[in-house]
């Protein structure tokens, strides 16, 4: 068996905490066994490591969110990166020809999709083997897992059988129920209708078939040129709803969806982090502060309160599904994201007639280093503020120190790595200030000091 953790998606339904970079699953305000903060994928990952499946497990991620990926997770966990966003059909086509090509994987191997997000006990992910058994024994298209629901919820989608379930091990699928009414999710419930958790299983074979069938390429690397052509469709369109046999395995433990700010806060094991108050009349309210200025919230029941770089937000936590339509129309950039070698947040930025400037604040962990590149349109100045590091800059080796300040013009190749926790100020400054403008050269330290000691460059004690 091998399973696809899809890690995907912007998040919006967490802003302002979550962005394009740093999407929901990786915002660590859960607490894991000793009281640790900690993200979703966080806690994911170490339960599928729990039950003895991370060995069989690639994660499905974006291009933007690779870094964030590693630094939550580790270097070495196995990514698919999608070369554009484009929804879970090519998401999951792209990772099972990447099982297909580069693991060689039999295409008669069950292939378990899992969801990055729901807050479960180990027990669920256990569950999984029964969906590998109910698609081997029904010998169905797809297996689905379920959960039973406990409350006539319109918030999620119902797995709906044909018939009187008669086996408590699968049962054959008649139809799908997307967000009913309560009384119509009171009559699903009454049929023995599930949850759907959006856990399926198939076999290898039926993704790579369907592929062939659509003129697709089969190599990982072919399909990843080819991305833009597969059709930008969920799996659920493109794949479950036109199947014609499916199963689905019931689910009895704790099953969440932490995908709004009035689920998650349920979960949270405090209700503040960061800096501010909140008053002993305010009831059910959460605050979550990313800023180094306080937030007090007096008197509002029933409401989160959070704060981070990239906005504020205030919303009675019933109401809070609603913010993924209120902000629709923000195309700002993010102005926090976390980093394999640490963290930038962006403190000002500013137009004038012929030139732009953006000011940040940049963390580098201890014995991490950014990568080794140069800028074509503009120029940077940073100002160590603290910590001590090792900085090159063109044919030169430095130490820097709070207090040092660097200018680098465009062009000039540069990295820096912290001997102990690095930060500084750096301000940009040219006629446009875009994300391409970036050309990576080196990222591994020992590599670069390599390419400095075969140009003889000249170090500076």
């Amino acid at each position: 068996m091998k399973i696809i953790l899809l890690s995907g998606g912007s998040g919006k339904r967490l802003w302002p905490l979550s962005n394009d970079t740093r999407s929901k699953q990786f915002l660590k305000v859960l607490e894991n066994a000793i009281g640790a903060k900690q993200s979703m994928v966080q806690r994911v990952w170490s339960q599928i490591e729990n039950v003895g499946l991370a060995d069989s497990t690639v994660v499905a991620t974006s291009k933007s969110q690779t870094e964030m990926i590693h630094s939550q997770l580790g270097e070495y966990v196995p990514l698919v990166i999608e070369p554009e966003r484009r929804d879970t059909f090519p998401a999951i086509a792209l990772a099972s020809a990447f099982l297909f090509a580069e693991k060689e994987t039999d295409l008669n191997e069950t292939v378990v999709v899992l969801p990055v997000d729901p807050y479960v006990e180990d027990g669920f992910f256990e569950k999984v083997n029964d969906v590998e058994l109910a698609l081997q024994q029904s010998n169905a298209d797809l297996a689905l897992m379920g959960v039973r629901p406990t409350y006539p919820s319109e918030k999620y989608g119902y797995i709906v059988p044909d018939e009187i379930v008669t086996s408590d091990d699968y049962f054959r699928v008649e139809r799908f129920t997307e967000k009913p009414s309560e009384e119509k999710a009171k009559t699903l419930i009454s049929q023995q209708a599930l949850w759907n958790t959006g856990v399926f299983a198939f076999k290898l074979r039926y993704i790579i078939d369907l592929l062939q069938e659509k003129g697709m390429p089969l190599s990982y690397r072919e399909l990843s040129r080819k991305y833009s052509l597969l059709p930008k469709i969920s799996f659920d369109y493109e794949v479950v709803e036109k199947a014609d046999h499916i199963v689905a395995v019931p689910y009895d433990g704790y099953w969440k969806d932490l995908g709004t700010w009035n689920t998650l806060t349920e979960e949270m094991a405090t209700t503040q982090i960061g800096k501010g108050v909140i008053s002993d009349d305010a009831l059910n309210t959460h605050l979550v502060n990313e800023l180094e200025i306080p937030v007090t919230v007096l008197g509002v029941s029933d409401v989160v309160v959070a704060a981070s770089p990239d906005g504020i937000l205030v919303a009675d936590k019933a109401s809070s599904p609603k913010i993924k339509d209120l902000i629709a129309g923000f195309d700002n950039p993010p102005m926090y994201e976390e980093r394999l070698w640490g963290w930038s947040k962006v403190l000002d930025y500013a137009k004038y007639t012929n030139e732009e400037m953006v000011t940040k604040r940049i963390c580098i962990h201890q014995d991490k280093n950014s990568t080794y590149h140069y800028h074509h349109l503009r120029d940077e100045v940073w100002t160590i503020i603290r910590g001590e590091g090792e900085l090159i800059l063109d044919e030169h080796v430095r130490r820097v120190k709070a207090g040092d300040i660097i200018h680098i013009s465009a062009g000039k190749k540069h990295a820096i790595r912290a001997y102990k926790e690095l930060e500084f100020i750096e301000v940009q400054t040219g006629r446009e200030i875009v994300d391409y403008d970036f050309v990576r050269l080196f990222m591994d330290w020992n590599e670069i000091m390599e390419h400095f000691y075969q140009s003889k460059a000249q170090v500076i004690v």
